[in-house]
């Protein structure tokens, strides 16, 4: 085991304050523009799942749960492009959520961009890249920081 690192949110909390009202205006941001809790979890998970973040995973699968993304669902995440679970907005989300995590390879590619606004508005293309910005955000926080992910205990 990695010996414990300085845990950024709570040695300067005013930064980590300031991420989760980021964070929580965001939210306030998708729902106001049509971007469901499913559509916007699907994002957050997808993304955790990319950066191999496992905390936030944990957070975004029981969140998930809760926006009513079953376990089959979730579990096809990572073969979307394969799995006909996912519908064309879903699609193209998880496509976006992609392209802003590996954006310093491409950016968001013209492809990407032109699929994303073929399903959604403006106001909804720009909720979910505020979404992707943010969980990235958080992802890169918790990974620098070895957050811990101890085993659930039985259920």
């Amino acid at each position: 085991m990695t010996e414990p690192r300085v845990h950024l949110s709570k040695t300067e909390p005013a930064a980590y304050q300031a991420l989760d009202a980021f964070s929580r205006t965001v939210g306030d941001i998708c729902a106001a523009n049509g971007i469901e809790d499913r559509l916007k979890e699907l994002v957050m998970l997808h993304s955790s799942q990319l950066n191999g973040c496992a905390y936030c995973t944990r957070v975004h699968v029981d969140r998930a749960l809760a926006a009513g993304v079953d376990v089959d669902v979730q579990m096809q995440i990572a073969s979307w492009r394969e799995s006909h679970v996912f519908s064309d907005r879903e699609r193209a989300a998880l496509e976006l959520a992609e392209a802003f995590v590996f954006i310093s390879e491409d950016g968001v590619p013209d492809d990407v961009y032109d699929r994303a606004l073929a399903v959604f508005t403006d106001k909804e293309y720009a909720a979910l890249s505020w979404a992707c910005v943010s969980i990235n955000a958080f992802n890169r926080l918790v990974i620098a920081g070895r957050y811990p992910v101890a085993p659930r205990a039985a259920r």
